[in-house]
């Protein structure tokens, strides 16, 4: 566990923060962030894909902004939050950044084959737009409650394996946003939890879920045991 500098493909170094297994690992997870930056939150989730054999990094993407950008799940924290994430369009500069993660993983475990992505909010919206945009850079990915994505991303076809969960009770990723992801990418699974709102997976956050977490935990892992590591990769 310990942060490191990555440098996109334009130049701009930016900060991560890493976590290894114990032993050979299983693959390799670029963690994304949500609009609280590199957080508490987002380490613990790195630190668990570690733990579940998998070498995993978060980048901080927030690093282009401001670096060291951490925040609380708070009034003040959503509101720097969604300035420096959707003020401004930042998905290309992300991608970037996102791209050389995944690139650096890809180097180090042997062939993109290897490597997923996972994000939750802004992050997730970014995972789905991975398996588009930057489809050669990654075998498969997982999108948490991804913020905007049916709003943002309606020209995107996604063309690697991808995973959705969204909580039936989301006011801001609603189930009608879920319908429509479901409809835009039919290859795509798109699991939905009862009960569970925006933020679920996260233990610092009010709407918190404990049965939709662990079970969107478990989905997770097995999709990624199931996707990482085949041989082929060639463009759907």
């Amino acid at each position: 566990m310990a942060d490191t500098d990555l440098t996109a493909a334009d130049g701009h170094t930016f900060t991560a923060y890493r976590a290894d297994p114990n032993g050979p690992p299983k693959g390799g997870v670029v963690v994304i962030q949500e609009i609280f930056g590199v957080n508490e939150h987002i380490r613990a989730v790195v630190d668990r894909f570690a733990a579940a054999g998998y070498l995993a990094i978060a980048p901080a993407l927030f690093d282009r902004v401001e670096r060291g950008v951490e925040l609380a799940y708070d009034a003040d924290g959503v509101t720097r939050g969604r300035d420096i994430a959707w003020a401004q369009p930042t998905i290309d500069p992300a991608l970037a950044d996102l791209t050389a993660t995944a690139d650096a993983l890809t180097a180090e475990l042997g062939g993109v084959n290897n490597v997923g992505a996972v994000g939750f909010c802004y992050g997730g919206m970014l995972a789905a737009a991975l398996t588009s945009r930057a489809a050669d850079h990654l075998a498969a990915a997982v999108a948490y409650y991804p913020s905007q994505a049916a709003q943002l991303l309606t020209e995107d076809q996604i063309h690697r394996p991808l995973l959705i969960h969204i909580g039936n009770e989301d006011p801001g990723v609603t189930p009608a946003d879920g319908d429509a992801l479901a409809e835009r990418w039919p290859t795509a699974v798109v699991h939905r939890y009862e009960g569970a709102s925006h933020g679920f997976n996260c233990d610092l956050r009010p709407g918190f879920h404990a049965n939709a977490s662990a079970l969107a935990w478990e989905r997770t892992l097995a999709f990624f045991d199931d996707q990482l590591g085949r041989q082929s990769t060639g463009i759907a």
